[in-house]
């Protein structure tokens, strides 16, 4: 079945968020597009091969249309946008599958070739790294084509499965068995996924660790905001204000009591004022000046700090945005950081074309980049 095409025709099916397919769903059709890079070796794509092409005839029999493409070539000249696409790449033992990188150049080249697509990833890997790179970079990638992914969009399986051990302990299954559930469980997640619809204004919680007087990426902010004070109720935090501690890893039992009282054993402001406004909100935007190729750290803390509320609360119906200034570059280091800690961890959607990436260095040059005012309406449009 590799190296070919396949269509297979039916009614499909659809339902709301991430529902199994014995759910209740409407009669609409759905398609799955499943892009599998072909891998050089035969020996290698065998395990992705046995856990995810079973699922796959299992959902014809469903009576939907799966087609498959396993080189860029094949597709390159169709369109794909607005459908749903698995993205499942095996990697050699050493990390690397060329087609992957011509699909990845394809994407790059043409940025609206995803748009209105929901999407999800396989990364099967050869050892015990790149796995988690690699899925991070491919997500940006499409994000930026226009793709919507949604909450724990990625299953990785390194080469051992080890990644699979904890899960693996705490529930008495092999790892090869948890691993054809995740695919599968992904399959689903992909073709029921629905945007979340907003009713009224868009309730946003937009944080920031910077200083005003001094920052480019405050003031892109300013100019993103203006264009949303009619369609958003938005609470802006200045995590500055106050001491932030950094998680310092509680165990499961303390961090689960505390979540559950929608609190954290370090308080502060991230319990008293940031806890509340996530629970409320529909999407939370990040402003993220590029320190040293990396978040900030009061913003890593923020992250590090969900992990209390997330183990008592589902945050896959929240979206996450992302405003990044760099003064060189590596604005797309800092917004796949925040692919893998809020959309892979955390189960943030990630909407299509989450970021607004920038360059500016001197204080007060953002304002000087051009069509910045006409990006930041756009931006603006993208969130409500």
């Amino acid at each position: 079945m590799r190296g070919s095409e396949i269509h297979t025709s039916g009614s499909a099916v659809s339902g709301e968020g991430t529902c199994s397919r014995d759910s209740n769903r409407s009669e609409e059709k759905r398609r799955l597009i499943v892009i599998m890079p072909a891998c050089d070796s035969e020996d290698r794509a065998a395990r992705l091969d046995g856990v995810l092409l079973p699922y796959l005839d299992e959902v014809r029999e469903g009576g939907n249309d799966v087609v498959i493409y396993s080189h860029v070539s094949e597709f390159e000249d169709r369109d794909i946008s607005h459908e749903r696409i698995l993205f499942a790449v095996v990697l050699s033992e050493a990390g690397v599958n060329i087609e992957y990188y011509r699909l990845l150049e394809y994407l790059r080249g043409h940025p609206d070739c995803l748009g209105g697509s929901v999407g999800g990833i396989i990364v099967d890997g050869g050892g015990e790294f790149y796995t988690k790179a690699i899925a991070r970079r491919f997500a940006f990638s499409a994000n930026m084509c226009g793709c919507t992914f949604p909450g724990k969009p990625l299953v990785e399986a390194t080469g051992s499965l080890g990644n699979f051990h904890v899960l693996s302990t705490v529930s008495g299954r092999e790892p090869e068995d948890i691993y054809s559930a995740q695919v599968r469980s992904l399959v689903d997640k992909i073709m029921d996924f629905i945007l979340p619809e907003v009713n009224g204004k868009v309730r946003l919680l937009a944080l920031h660790a910077s200083t005003r007087r001094t920052s480019n990426t405050l003031l892109l902010w300013d100019m993103v905001k203006k264009h949303l004070y009619s369609r958003a109720e938005i609470t802006e935090i200045a995590l500055q204000n106050g001491q932030i501690y950094d998680c310092r890893g509680c165990s499961y039992e303390a961090c689960l009591h505390f979540g559950e009282q929608e609190s954290c054993f370090y308080g502060g402001i991230i319990t008293e004022q940031v806890y509340p406004a996530l629970l409320e909100a529909d999407a939370v935007v990040l402003i993220c000046p590029n320190y040293n190729d990396a978040l900030s750290a009061n913003l890593t803390a923020f992250v590090n700090r969900l992990t209390s509320l997330f183990r008592s609360h589902d945050f896959s119906d929240k979206r996450v945005y992302a405003v990044i200034v760099s003064g060189y570059s590596g604005g797309d280091i800092i917004a796949e950081q925040i692919i893998g800690a809020l959309n892979f961890n955390k189960s943030f959607i990630l909407p299509a074309d989450f970021a607004m990436l920038e360059t500016a260095n001197d204080p007060g040059s953002i304002l000087a980049v051009a069509d910045i005012e006409e990006e930041a309406g756009a931006f603006a449009s993208r969130i409500y």
